[in-house]
């Protein structure tokens, strides 16, 4: 190889580094935010769930999701788990709402019903980890959110 070739692929390569390390600086993550979690009529032996999730890009470039990839854990238990592809885009600037839908584990499900037949109360802690994919031009996006839930409003 010649070594000009050579300095040329180097110099191809560095730039390109370069517009990739531009491309991702003034990139800011999505925000994330759990809009419902309500229990849908089950189709089987495994409870199913609707999450609904309100994702507001505070990029100048529109958001393209290519996947979602999501865990909800209820009292440290991990009750769902599950993916997405038919997701919307949200504009640069803009909002948008995703709607999952996901059957329960069923033997973490049978431990957290244990655990809540110990204690007496309304109120749960749940925490959910949602993993986007933007593409591959973009780093995957890891959103994690905690907060309390009521039975009264999983039955509405």
């Amino acid at each position: 190889m010649s070594y000009r070739l050579i300095m040329q692929l180097t110099l191809v390569f560095a730039l390109f580094l370069s517009g990739c390390t531009l491309f991702h600086s003034d990139y800011e993550t999505p925000v994330l935010h759990v809009t419902t979690f309500k229990a849908l009529p089950t189709q089987g032996i495994a409870p199913r769930f609707e999450i609904g999730l309100h994702v507001i890009n505070p990029n100048r470039y529109p958001l393209e999701l290519e996947g979602l990839h999501y865990i909800i854990e209820i009292e440290g238990h991990r009750i769902l788990e599950g993916v997405a592809n038919q997701l919307p885009v949200i504009a640069a600037y803009g909002e948008g709402d995703v709607t999952l839908e996901g059957s329960a584990n069923i033997i973490n499900s049978l431990r957290l019903l244990t655990d809540l037949s110990q204690q007496q109360r309304d109120r749960f802690k749940y925490e959910i980890n949602v993993k986007l994919d933007a593409g591959s031009l973009r780093p995957r996006l890891r959103v994690e959110k905690e907060g309390e839930i009521s039975l009264i409003s999983l039955t509405r």
